[in-house]
């Protein structure tokens, strides 16, 4: 189990939503946090809310290796090494992929999966070097599993966001560092408001804003789940080392048909020429999986 006192936490998109639950979970868990966040005016509100001296505001672009680099010097200078990283930030642009320009993939692809990697490449080295263990949670979303016409980019990045977190928690559990991933349905936050903070340098090709859908969006939002709910269940979940963190939990039925639907897409095709060796082949690797889900349950 996890223990979280005393330990440098680092979320990023720490300053609404989902991430600002986190940060006051975790400052009352006794954690020192770093609560990083690309708009500064939102880490000044969020901090006046935070009477907590052991809780900083570190402004940083996600998608900018060199920007991470210098957030972890800065948190590790005042707060020491970070042993719980919160891949947390997201943005979201809602239309199909054949509406989208390059500019609209770089944009997307930058915060919400380089994001998460500039995030474990740059605190996973410092992490293993300092010998402390420690937890990684990877924000996904229920869209990493549920796939629609749109937002086609932000499936994308969100599918990849799993595959990227099952290798990590089971390449990490020797290290004792536990990975989940966490997948969240219809939040309480701003990400409808993603325009507000897309560089000029990616709007090459961007659609007009749609302001009355943003509109729309920001009502279905207000009756999103609140951020405190979903971070102490992230909080349970990591106690329980759990590789996935399902914090709404009205998803199960229908992630249940999805999966039934794959399983329905088999065929019992006749053995071909390489049969034999394949399926020997893969039944070591199936077994040598089967042996890392059960060690990365123990690595906490």
């Amino acid at each position: 189990m996890i223990d979280f006192a005393g330990r440098t936490a680092f979320v990023t998109g720490g300053a609404n939503g989902i991430g600002i639950g986190l940060v006051r979970a975790l400052l009352a868990e006794g954690c020192k946090v770093a609560m990083a966040d690309i708009r500064q005016d939102s880490i000044d509100q969020a901090l006046k809310t935070l009477d907590n001296q052991m809780v900083m505001g570190v402004q940083v672009d996600v998608s900018s290796r060199d920007a991470m680099e210098r957030a972890a010097d800065a948190v590790e200078a005042k707060f020491g090494s970070v042993s719980l990283l919160f891949n947390n930030a997201g943005i979201n642009l809602f239309q199909p992929i054949e509406d989208s320009s390059y500019s609209d993939w770089d944009w997307v692809m930058g915060v919400n999966l380089h994001g998460p990697i500039n995030g474990v490449m740059t605190f996973v080295p410092r992490m293993i070097n300092a010998g402390n263990g420690g937890y990684i949670v990877n924000t996904a979303s229920m869209a990493g599993w549920l796939a629609a016409g749109s937002p086609g980019i932000y499936n994308t990045t969100k599918f990849a966001v799993r595959g990227m977190s099952e290798s990590l928690r089971y390449s990490l559990a020797p290290h004792g560092i536990g990975v989940s991933i966490l997948c969240p349905g219809l939040v309480k936050s701003y990400i409808y408001a993603s325009d507000d903070v897309r560089p000029k340098a990616l709007l090459a090709g961007a659609k007009p804003i749609d302001t009355e859908n943003v509109k729309r969006l920001a009502e279905f939002h207000e009756f999103g789940m609140e951020p405190d709910v979903i971070a102490a269940r992230v909080l349970d979940g990591m106690r329980d080392n759990r590789a996935y963190i399902f914090s709404h939990p009205e998803f199960q039925e229908e992630l249940a048909e999805l999966f039934n639907e794959y399983l329905a897409d088999f065929r019992d095709y006749p053995n071909d020429p390489g049969y034999e060796k394949r399926t020997g082949f893969e039944a070591f690797r199936r077994e040598r999986y089967k042996e890392a889900r059960a060690a990365a349950r123990k690595a906490t």
